[in-house]
């Protein structure tokens, strides 16, 4: 005889009688008695059949929806108490000795018998686990109560503020309580949290203690680097001395790209309570920006959770104490004229539970500049406006989130910033640069921004917010080439009627020859608002039909083309993750345009992250170095510009004389970079070396390229793809850093803007043809230069692809006022690339 244990039903055993071989023979007259009841239960099973056919197999459909609604659901508060009269022994930190079995115990006693207490929470708590002791002496905890399917709509009651009411306590986390094992409880938490993020100390599963040391240790993933299993529930708490905090590095980093399945969460606590969390982190980040963190004290809690099938590497994390007096100290008085400043332990994530303060104070009579070249102080449901959690106060004003541009001004010689972090969440902080002026002349030669920022002259009423606060464009008198919009800013006249609102209340766009109730075509005709998605092709350019999904049958050059030669009237319809076309053929070449590694967007500087733009090539002539630019299209294919090759030397359209790089950041690094020869050049047979039309070129490569995290294609647009003016774009390249320079070391990138087709003529003086098109800014100061040439010019869309919108072509100089950068125009020139590369 033996017993085992049914899970089904807690502190309960099912008794199980093992037969003899002598009671497992049958007599005779038992037969009789077995055959009547197998006949019995043949019609039984026929009955059953039937009515699973009719009640189950029949109604299907409805079953699943009652099971999706009426499905059990489970509920774990977890928190910690503080013990007051209790001495802190250090084998409480082992979950396996007597001392933290026994008072385990007795805490998880105490909590069962509160819940007990309330009427509502006793009918459905399950159980309480006693997770770890700190300093203090503090336990922590979790509670669970499962709510059955009949009960779902009581789940609204599973208040925090009910299981805190429950234990002789409120939210703000105050109670004191003599326990009837004579434990003195004064102060508990409760806190609402994903039971995926509790484990049970005693389980062999994945819970790991480690304690942190001067030296620095590693601990990885479950699997890691192969990868981890799907439905993997680990957790690491670690400890360190009573002085010291806790730093984590996580130099290898390969989660799935989606944090509501797969993540790792970590805890200024050894509870994952959501009140002491630092971070929590999805996806992939390179090396050259690892997710680095610290603790506020001497405990640390990290919980890995994978849902997904697909398996990634995982982590491997670098960890060690360092000295508390590290942590804690930040601010300061700074006297020097000029000087940097960042959060405590930048560029790391800062720590939680800061408070520091930062004196500037310079000669009398003068008055300092401030400037933030990096700012992310950003905290999940944090209202920027409001800033009620971490912050930087500056002059009254308290700033978080993220910021592109903050410069400020004092009113005196004294400046004084605050920094703040509250006990949850952390980010990376800031880098400020500070500076000491003249307030007679705070700007020598330049203008002077109401946000302190100085400007060249020339930029002022110029029509574009250089400042950043629209200081440089108000109280503006327009000068003769200039249109006065209706709000009082100035505009370039060629920007008139170009069909983008320029002005920004447009104004600039009235007027232009159609009525209020016309559409007025892609070719400036004016036609009833009516010809629009009315199936018809009324302008002649189809545009009236462009972005109509019911306008089958009509083709125009705004359409998508697809395989099967149907026609999708649809704006970019290609890689937008939904299926146009009925041979599918608008999503089945999309294997591209994605950057592997997560990339915090780090503001000022302007050198690019390894991995940030994985399609980029440099192209090294001969032993001279890098001389152009190219972007991957597929593992074998290349694109690049024809003036790269076409020139009065014939050794440069020379196959063999051109080596290729690509997943290159460094010009002087060659860890993970792949070198291919090149086995074949095309250049486009309409190239034009006096006009720069037709500049593209192909590059077969002589090897094929091997795809990872710094190496991957980048999407080609379809001939109908539209990147209108105004959009935001990016340039990349090693080129010269200013006009006449040498090219640099480090990958650089740009931010520019598609400029219109017609203001993009007159700036060139009517040098633009249809394969062109012009990406910059008219002010001057960002642009592509010497060296760039053939690089791409890629641009996001909202579908989360980037695609190449052109290829550094040409321009006048580098950055000079009015003379932006010419590309050529991948659209017009798509047809001839899939002709010769078959892509």
């Amino acid at each position: 005889m033996n017993s085992a244990r049914y899970d089904g039903h807690k502190s309960q055993h099912e008794r199980i009688d093992f037969l003899t071989s002598k009671e497992k023979v049958p007599s005779k007259r038992k037969t009789g008695i077995i055959v009547g009841v197998l006949v019995a239960l043949l019609l039984l099973a026929a009955v059953a059949a039937l009515l699973i056919w009719l009640f189950i197999f029949k109604n299907a459909e409805s079953e699943v929806m009652l099971k999706n609604q009426y499905s059990p659901s489970v509920r774990v508060f977890t928190g910690h108490m503080k013990l007051a009269d209790v001495p802190y022994d250090q084998k409480l930190e082992d979950p396996q000795s007597k001392e933290f079995e026994d008072l385990a115990l007795q805490l998880q006693a105490v909590l069962e018998e509160n819940y007990k207490k309330d009427p509502f929470l006793s009918k459905y708590y399950t159980t309480s686990v006693i997770t770890a002791f700190s300093e203090g002496v503090k336990a922590y905890y979790w509670s669970q109560f499962d709510i059955p399917a009949s009960d779902l709509e009581m789940l609204p009651k599973f208040s925090e503020q009910l299981v805190m009411t429950a234990l002789g306590g409120s939210t703000k986390g105050q109670r004191s309580v003599m326990s009837r094992m004579d434990i003195k409880i004064s102060e508990v938490t409760a806190l609402l949290t994903d039971p995926r993020m509790v484990r049970n100390p005693k389980d062999m599963g994945c819970f790991n203690l480690l304690k942190a040391e001067d030296k620095m240790q590693i601990f990885t993933s479950p699997g890691f680097p192969t990868g981890h299993p799907p439905k993997t529930r680990c957790q690491w708490q670690i400890r360190a001395a009573a002085d010291k905090a806790i730093s984590v590095s996580f130099p290898k980093f390969h989660i799935e790209d989606y944090c509501s399945d797969d993540f790792v969460f970590i805890y200024d606590s050894l509870s994952p309570e959501y009140s002491q969390a630092i971070t929590q982190k999805c996806g992939q980040r390179p090396p050259s920006n690892p997710l680095e963190v610290v603790s506020s004290g001497n405990i640390m809690l990290i919980n890995l959770i994978t849902d997904t099938e697909v398996q990634r590497p995982g982590f491997e994390a670098h960890y060690r104490a360092i000295p508390l007096s590290k942590v804690k100290t930040c601010g300061g008085v700074l006297s020097e004229n000029e000087g940097v400043f960042t959060s405590p332990l930048y560029p790391s994530f800062y720590p939680p539970n800061m408070d520091c303060k930062w004196t500037i104070k310079v000669l009398e009579g003068r008055k300092l500049r401030v400037t933030f070249t990096m700012f992310r102080v950003k905290e999940p449901d944090v209202d920027v406006r409001v800033c009620h959690k971490d912050y930087v106060e500056v002059l009254g004003t308290k700033y978080c989130g993220e910021i592109s541009s903050l410069a400020l001004t004092s009113d005196s010689n004294i400046l004084e910033v605050t920094f703040h972090s509250d006990e949850s969440y952390t980010d990376k902080g800031f880098s400020a640069e500070y500076s000491a002026y003249d307030p007679t002349n705070p700007c020598p030669d330049k203008f002077t921004c109401n946000s302190g920022i100085c400007i060249a002259k020339e930029l002022k009423c110029d029509g574009w917010n250089d400042c950043g606060d629209m200081s440089d464009e108000m109280k503006c008198h327009c000068e003769k080439d200039q249109f006065s919009c209706l709000n009082g800013l100035c505009k370039p006249k060629m920007w008139v009627c170009d069909r983008v609102n320029d002005c920004g209340d447009g104004s600039d766009e009235k007027r232009c020859g159609c009525e209020e109730n016309e559409w007025r075509c892609g070719n400036g005709d004016c036609l009833p608002q009516g010809v629009v998605c009315d199936k018809k092709q009324d302008c002649t350019d189809g545009s009236d039909e462009a972005s109509c999904k019911d306008s089958p049958g009509i083709c125009s050059e705004f359409s998508f083309k697809c395989l099967n030669q149907e026609c999708v009237n649809k704006v970019n319809a290609e890689c937008d993750r939904v299926s146009d076309c009925s041979d599918n053929s608008d999503e089945a070449s999309c294997d591209c345009g994605t950057r592997p590694y997560y990339l915090n967007r780090i503001v000022g500087g302007q050198n690019a992250e390894l991995g940030e733009w994985p399609w980029q090539v440099s192209l090294h002539f001969q032993t001279n170095g890098h001389a152009c630019g190219a972007s991957i299209i597929s593992d074998k294919w290349l694109l690049s510009a024809s003036h790269c090759f076409v020139t009065s030397d014939p050794e440069n359209h020379v196959a063999m004389n051109w080596q290729t790089y690509s997943g290159m950041q460094d010009q002087y690094k060659q860890d993970g970079v792949l070198r291919r020869s090149v086995k074949r050049i095309i250049t486009h047979p309409n190239y034009d070396r006096m006009t720069f039309d037709y500049d593209i070129a192909l590059l077969e490569l002589s090897e094929p390229l091997k795809f990872s995290n710094t190496i991957q294609p980048i999407c080609l647009p379809s001939p109908s793809h539209v990147f209108p003016a105004g959009m935001s774009c990016w340039v990349t390249g090693w080129g010269a850093l200013r006009e006449g320079g040498q090219p640099t070391q480090l990958l650089q990138k740009a931010s520019v803007k598609i400029i219109n087709d017609t203001v993009c003529n007159v700036v060139t003086e009517g040098q633009l043809t249809s394969r062109m098109l012009c990406s910059g800014f008219l002010t001057g100061g960002v642009d592509a230069c010497q060296g760039d040439s053939g690089g791409p010019l890629v641009c996001f869309e909202e579908s989360g692809k980037w695609f190449q919108a052109g290829i550094v072509s040409w321009g006048e100089g580098c950055a000079r006022r009015n003379k932006p950068g010419v590309y050529s125009r991948v659209t017009k020139l798509r047809d001839w690339v899939t002709k010769e590369a078959g892509i």
